[in-house]
């Protein structure tokens, strides 16, 4: 109960005022497009030369957890995830503000977000040591696997049948392979010098969700773009409340599936909100309702984001492990003040790093007060003529893209990428799975040749990677995530078959 000691010194004059300015900002900043965590909390840097250490991981902590949370903005209003942790909420989110309940999703994903985000923190506070044990346990092979498992999620996101999200996530995988080979330096589907330094995940995660919607708005003319003007419902805080806690399924299965992506090292937790959003749809008995404006959807989502903070943490401040490209920048911000974060963090500099973990954990629940109140006035944004919505996505695409690099060529990427996906869906593939399949074809790469160099020196390529309990459990999830994808898919088309049977000789009769 150490941390209890520190509690105080969150609340300091000093400290709780970085605390506001950081949970405000990671708002701001996460509903921008384009600028992800990472950047958020790189922009931020600078600001903490002259601060404490304590006071420098309190203004960065707590823009890490709102920016998270601050994505659903975006990806709920606009349908552009402001980060790709925030993929999975537009399948439910945007529909749900289509329908004028944009309000209604902002509560639930802010709501959502906070639960998760108390529970990660407190796995971070209560069980760091025993966590960081557990996170050892993972090597390239488990890792590699692990990728492999995530793929597997693309054959029932958000698409009309299991094959075609898989050609989908293959679309995706190719993508990833294109720039320069890590390991060798070769050349690999270079065809312009925009992409030679590989396909960006930002540029491309905006021109994939943006860009097809934007080319329907236009293509719609002006005329019924300008009379297609959404109303908004009002929805108070407290219906929020009750059905967010009714659906305690799905709000179970994003806090644990977050919790559990987001310490092992290195898998990144953008795909900690798919694969809740996947098994709750899996497990729903309303599963044909996801993607339709169903608020499981957000709920399990935006939970899911929100819990792999705490614990994509606890590599990083016992093992001096970077769990994400978030938490090597949280480690950049530890160096610069002369602090080496590892076993002996907790006992050499306390003050720091209980002061830090308090923070994040207060900081989750002002993010929740400041979202909830900002939700009604930001769904307005549902109300805005469809002409006017299609140009201001527009030029937020364009400088989301080019803010990633200070690149054209990224905005040249954005483009080509958002028409291609335009035509993909007119014949019923999704977005989801191509970015999910261009997100995790790098890990997959870089674990899988890590493990083969190993393999190499001390045993067969076979033996490392289809050995070992830990090895043999993710294939056998992924072999079954492919499976009931599959079996959903046929008892689906069997039911339709069926009512349509039914229809025909109700029609003859």
């Amino acid at each position: 109960m150490e941390f209890l000691a520190y509690f105080g010194d969150v609340f300091t004059p000093i400290n709780f005022g970085l605390l506001l300015i950081g949970t405000i900002g990671g708002l701001i900043l996460g509903a921008t497009p384009g600028l992800s965590p990472t950047m958020a909390v790189a922009l931020l840097i600078p600001f903490t030369f002259k601060l404490e250490p304590a006071q420098g991981l309190i203004l960065l902590g707590a823009a890490y957890t709102s920016t998270v949370a601050g994505g659903a903005v975006s990806a709920i209003l606009l349908k552009i995830p402001g980060a790709p942790a925030n993929i999975a909420t537009t399948l439910d989110g945007h529909a749900m503000a289509r329908k004028g309940q944009g309000a209604r999703a902002l509560q639930l994903s802010f709501l959502a977000s906070a639960v998760g985000g108390i529970f990660g923190v407190l796995l971070l506070i209560f069980l760091t040591p025993v966590l960081a044990q557990w996170a050892l346990a993972f090597g390239p092979s488990h890792l590699f696997w692990l990728a492999i498992l995530g793929v597997t999620v693309i054959g029932s996101l958000d698409s009309s049948s299991v094959v075609k999200g898989l050609l989908s996530g293959c679309i995706g995988l190719w993508l990833a392979t294109v720039g320069f080979d890590d390991i060798m330096g070769a050349q690999r589907f270079i065809f312009h010098d925009a992409v030679s330094g590989g396909i960006n995940v930002i540029p491309a995660l905006i021109g994939l969700f943006a860009i097809p919607q934007v080319i329907s708005m236009f293509a719609g003319g002006r005329r019924s773009l300008d009379a297609e003007i959404l109303t908004v419902e009002r929805h108070p805080i407290s219906k929020a409340f009750g059905e967010v806690f009714s659906r305690l399924r799905a709000l179970s299965f994003g806090t644990v599936t977050g919790s559990i992506i987001g310490l092992i090292p290195g898998v990144g937790g953008q795909i900690a909100g798919l694969v809740a959003y996947d098994q709750s749809k899996k497990m729903s008995p309303e599963r044909d309702k996801f993607g339709t404006g169903h608020s499981e959807g957000v709920i399990a989502a935006e939970s899911a984001n929100n819990a792999m903070v705490g614990p994509s943490l606890v590599p990083l401040l016992t093992l001096s492990i970077p769990g994400s490209p978030t938490a090597a920048v949280l480690l950049g911000g530890l160096l610069i003040h002369g602090i080496f974060p590892g076993s002996d963090l907790f006992d050499n500099h306390p003050d720091v790093a209980w002061t830090f973990i308090n923070s994040m954990l207060i900081g989750q629940v002002l993010m929740c007060v400041f979202g909830l109140y900002v939700a009604g006035l930001a769904a307005r944004v549902a109300q805005v003529p469809n002409a006017i919505m299609a140009a201001v996505v527009l030029g937020l695409a364009v400088f989301g893209s080019y803010s990633v690099q200070h690149s054209m060529g990224d905005v040249y990427v954005m483009a080509a990428l958002g028409t291609g996906m335009y035509f993909l869906e007119r014949f019923g593939f999704s977005a989801a799975p191509l970015v999910l399949g261009l997100i995790l074809g790098p890990i997959a790469e870089a674990y899988f040749v890590q493990g083969s160099m190993i393999a190499n020196a001390t045993s067969s390529i076979g033996s490392y990677f289809f050995t070992g309990p830990l090895n043999i459990a993710l294939i056998a999830a992924a072999v079954a995530s492919i499976g009931y994808s599959v079996w959903l898919e046929l008892r689906q088309r069997r039911h339709a078959a069926k009512e349509e049977a039914v229809a025909k000789k109700e029609a003859i009769s």
